[in-house]
C-alpha cells in the first residue's frame, strides 16, 4: 500500500536537518552529473494558470526518481504533489501532498548554502520577509550556523511579530521585529531576502563586510527583490540551477550586469570544483532558483528516517 504524507506529517525542526544532509548528498551527485535535474516544465491553461512540473532524482547505489507538480490558478487553496520511486526495482516508496515539503525543500538549500558560504563565526541574521519562505529559511540557517540573534522587517506589523514570537519559541533564539530593512540587516552576518517584492528591497549600502545573502523571491529582469549592487559588491555569487536561470520566460535578474558569467553553481563550490568564501571580509550572495529533482530527494529522506 502506498504510503501518504500530509503538511501535518512534516512539522518539528528535526527534519530541517535531514532535508540538509539529504542534499548535501544531493548537490555532490549533482557536481559529479548523478543528479538528474532539468529545468521545470510549464503546462498552460489559457485564462486559468499553469501545471509546473519538476521531474528528477538521483543515480548511485540506490537510485531514485520522481516528480512534484504544483499549479497557479487562482483559488484560496494551493497544493502541491511529489512522487517517489525506486528507480532500481520500481517501488513507489511513496506521496507527500501540500505545500510544506517544498517550503522545507526550499529552506535547506538555502541552509546548504549558509553552510558553505557564510563565514563560519556568523551569529546574526537579518530577514526581510515573513511568510513561509522566511520561516524555513531562518530554521535552515539555524540548523547550520550557532546563531545568537535575529532580526525581522516585513511591511505588516502584526505578520513579523507573529514571526518574531513564533520563531523565537521554535528555534529558541532570540527573534526581533524592527521597523525597517536598515535595521533588521544592519550588522548582520547572514541577510535572508525572502519578499514578493518586485523592486529591490536591500541594496549593498545596507550591508556590513562580510555578510552572505539568500534571496529567495523573485530574479527576473520583470521584477526583483535585491538591488543589482548586491551583486557587484560580491566575491562569490552562486545559484543551485545554472540551467534555471536561463529557463525563465523572463531573463534572469542579472542578465547584461556583466555578473550573470561569474555565478557558480553551489554544487561545485561545495564538492570543491569551484572557489567559495576567499576570506571573512568578502560578501557571498546565493540566488535560490529551484533545482528540479530535489523534492524527490527530500522527500525520499523523509520516508526513509520515518521508515516507511
Amino acid at each position: 500500500m502506498t504510503k501518504i504524507l500530509r503538511d501535518e506529517d512534516l512539522g518539528g525542526n528535526a527534519l530541517m536537518r535531514i532535508a540538509i544532509d539529504a542534499l548535501e548528498t544531493a548537490f555532490i551527485a549533482k557536481a559529479g552529473n548523478r543528479l538528474v535535474s532539468p529545468p521545470r516544465h510549464h503546462v498552460s491553461f489559457p485564462d486559468r494558470g499553469d501545471l509546473v512540473f519538476t521531474v528528477g532524482g538521483m543515480l548511485g547505489d540506490k537510485p531514485l526518481a520522481g516528480f512534484r507538480v504544483y499549479e497557479t490558478f487562482d483559488g484560496a487553496e494551493h497544493s502541491q504533489i511529489v512522487a517517489v520511486w525506486s528507480a532500481d526495482d520500481a517501488r513507489l516508496k511513496g506521496i507527500v501532498l501540500g505545500e510544506r515539503l517544498g517550503n522545507l525543500r526550499t529552506g535547506a538549500i538555502g541552509g546548504l548554502a549558509v553552510r558553505h558560504l557564510s563565514a563560519p563565526h556568523a551569529r546574526t541574521v537579518g530577514i526581510i520577509g515573513s511568510g513561509a519562505q522566511a520561516r524555513t529559511q531562518l530554521a535552515a540557517a539555524a540548523a547550520v550556523r550557532k546563531l545568537d540573534r535575529a532580526r525581522v522587517y516585513s511591511r505588516d506589523e502584526k505578520n513579523r511579530a507573529a514571526f518574531a514570537s513564533e520563531m523565537q519559541h521554535a528555534l529558541g533564539l532570540e527573534v526581533e521585529p524592527v521597523e525597517s530593512v536598515a535595521v533588521a540587516v544592519d550588522e548582520a552576518d547572514i541577510v535572508i531576502c525572502a519578499t514578493t517584492s518586485q523592486k529591490p528591497v536591500i541594496h549593498a549600502r545596507d550591508l556590513k563586510p562580510g555578510v552572505h545573502v539568500n534571496t529567495v523571491g523573485p530574479k527576473t529582469l520583470q521584477g526583483y527583490e535585491l538591488g543589482l549592487d548586491v551583486a557587484d559588491a560580491a566575491a562569490v555569487i552562486a545559484t543551485d540551477s545554472p540551467g534555471q536561470t536561463r529557463a525563465y520566460a523572463s531573463p534572469f535578474f542579472l542578465a547584461g550586469s556583466g555578473n550573470e558569467d561569474r555565478m557558480a553553481d553551489l554544487a561545485n563550490i561545495i564538492a570543491g570544483k569551484a572557489a567559495g568564501r576567499g576570506s571573512a571580509e568578502e560578501i557571498t550572495l546565493f540566488c535560490s532558483v529551484g533545482l528540479a529533482g530535489t523534492e524527490v530527494v527530500v522527500a525520499s529522506a523523509i520516508f526513509d528516517a520515518l521508515r516507511i
